[in-house]
């Protein structure tokens, strides 16, 4: 029996608007860049990739100050024509901070408010940071886990041996919703969850996979 339901958050319940590439060129022009959104996307994504290689290495240990320079690092990387560099990069985390360059996916609280109603406990588990407390404001998300917070990020054991803990539930009574196949699907998995992969983009279609192309179709699944 599924007691808990636990979600990740971006690219799960929240998404950037209007993408990630349009906000970092939009205000790179302010400090000078030429970097267009497309240019931009291609270069985050290395970036970021880049980034995990290095979380990987240290265990996938994290802390506010990593999380701090990792975002540093990526920010400079993508955006390495604007000056000042550090108030650029500071411009770009306040933006992320608030609540308007992100969106609830549009199922999101009819599924949380029909789980609420069945009496299933909810919650959020992320790789984020403190900005996150700030963007989303579910009361029904109890407790809300954040990596820079516990100190692990995902796919680390210890992130979800934190998740656990904190739902004082088996592992089997808990199903973990994502929308990354390595960091939420497998990892959650191996931690002896039940998961489901979110691909609303269908990029994973392998036979047997738990996965839905809509957060409405979890509403469907034995829980």
């Amino acid at each position: 029996m599924i007691r808990a339901i636990v979600y990740d958050a971006v690219g799960t319940l929240l998404h950037v608007t209007p993408s990630v590439g349009a906000i970092y060129a939009d205000i790179g022009r302010r400090f000078g860049s030429r970097r267009s959104a497309e240019d931009v996307r291609a270069r985050f994504h290395a970036a970021f990739a880049e980034q995990d290689r290095l979380d990987k290495a240290a265990g996938w240990r994290t802390s506010e100050e990593r999380e701090r320079q990792r975002w540093r690092d990526i920010v400079l990387t993508v955006l390495d024509d604007a000056k000042p560099t550090t108030a650029c990069f500071e411009a770009l985390w306040t933006a992320f901070s608030k609540p308007d360059v992100w969106q609830l996916d549009p199922d999101a609280n009819d599924v949380i408010r029909a789980f609420h109603k069945r009496g299933l406990q909810q919650a959020l588990a992320s790789n984020f940071d403190q900005r996150l407390r700030g963007i989303i404001a579910m009361d029904v998300l109890d407790p809300i886990i954040i990596s820079s917070e516990i100190g692990w990020r995902k796919p680390a054991p210890e992130f979800f041996a934190h998740v656990i803990d904190a739902l004082k539930l088996p592992a089997r009574e808990i199903l973990f919703v994502g929308d990354d196949r390595v960091n939420d699907f497998a990892a959650a998995a191996r931690a002896g969850m039940h998961s489901v992969l979110f691909d609303a983009e269908e990029r994973h279609l392998d036979a047997g996979m738990q996965r839905v192309e809509r957060l409405e179709q979890l509403l469907t699944f034995p829980v």
